[in-house]
């Protein structure tokens, strides 16, 4: 069976809710597994050490994780265009994995969510892809052949799965955004299944 790393890291539960429903879409694909993990704050990290597994959500990340899986989707709420400190630090300490080929040929896709519409989602996407392709990794995105991009008024682009929270950090998707979600993930779990039968 073949399995999906769905990583991210969420402060309001927007980014959590994308990662569900991503996870729903790998889940979709027959014999392939989604794996939810998060990263701690970067408070928990440079102050103490984190708790093995936060108080809700997914458990943290651990290094094997990388190892284990067989594509990345990759997920953070945007910060001014870029993604939340805690994603960026947990990307900037994979040095090993990067210089052993850890995710090199495994296929990846990102996602975020913003809290008003002009928000930095596509920048941020961008700026995740950035380090994916350092790795070696094979990226993805949503074709406009997924009829939900055409008519989405909140979240969802080519560069990947996103949510519009609002300002008061709405984490409930629109019909749009879950759908696109789920495509993505689909997409990635049918890639992995073809990289890992080549």
């Amino acid at each position: 069976m073949s399995e999906i790393l769905v990583l991210y890291y969420s402060r309001g539960g927007s980014v959590a809710a994308l990662a569900r429903q991503l996870a729903r879409g790998v889940e979709e694909v027959p014999g392939v597994h989604a794996c939810l993990r998060s990263v701690p704050p970067v408070a928990v990290v440079t102050q103490v050490a984190a708790a093995p597994e936060p108080e809700d959500g997914a458990p943290y990340v651990e290094k094997a994780d990388l190892q284990r899986c067989d594509g990345l989707l990759l997920g953070s709420p945007t910060r001014f265009g870029n993604m939340a400190a805690p994603m960026k630090y947990f990307l900037d300490s994979l040095g090993a994995e990067w210089a052993s080929g850890t995710l090199q040929g495994k296929p990846a896709a990102v996602f975020t969510s913003t809290a008003s519409m002009h928000g930095g989602q596509e920048a941020t996407l961008l700026t995740m892809l950035l380090p994916l392709l350092h790795h070696g990794m094979w990226i993805g995105g949503i074709p406009f052949t997924e009829p939900a991009l055409s008519h989405t008024r909140t979240g969802g682009t080519p560069y990947g799965a996103s949510h519009v929270a609002g300002p008061a950090d709405d984490p409930v998707l629109s019909e749009e955004e879950k759908l696109l979600a789920r495509a993505l993930g689909r997409r990635v779990a049918i890639a992995a299944q073809r990289l890992r039968a080549a």
